[in-house]
């Protein structure tokens, strides 16, 4: 019974970690460039745009179409790293509460891992 009790304990434990680090994800912030840096996209480690920033050399009115094109790629790539980001942090957080990365037979790709 001992260890059912120690395993939930773990468990909360974990829950609890796990929730504080996705909260320290909404103040990671990622950014990339497009178009040689004319669009600037700022993402957090939830995957949320915080920011963009366009050269004002970019704004053509007569070719909406590319500064739309390079606003997509800015997002696209901001979205990407704030992903690769937000797991590194997760992935820092498991293995340093669970020892070998997990509870055997436990799926965390729920959690972005």
């Amino acid at each position: 019974m001992n260890n059912m009790a120690d395993l939930f304990g773990k468990m909360n434990e974990f829950q609890s970690k796990m929730q504080e680090a996705q909260q320290r994800l909404g103040e990671l912030e990622v950014s990339a460039e497009a178009g040689g840096g004319m669009v600037k996209v700022t993402a957090n480690g939830n995957r949320q745009i915080v920011s963009i920033k366009l050269e004002k050399d970019i704004i053509d009115p007569e070719d909406p179409d590319m500064l739309e094109d390079l606003i997509i790629a800015g997002v696209n790539k901001a979205l990407t790293e704030a992903e690769s980001a937000a797991k590194d942090k997760m992935q820092e957080v498991t293995r340093d509460l669970l020892p070998g990365g997990g509870l055997p037979g436990m799926d965390l790709s729920k959690f972005g891992l």
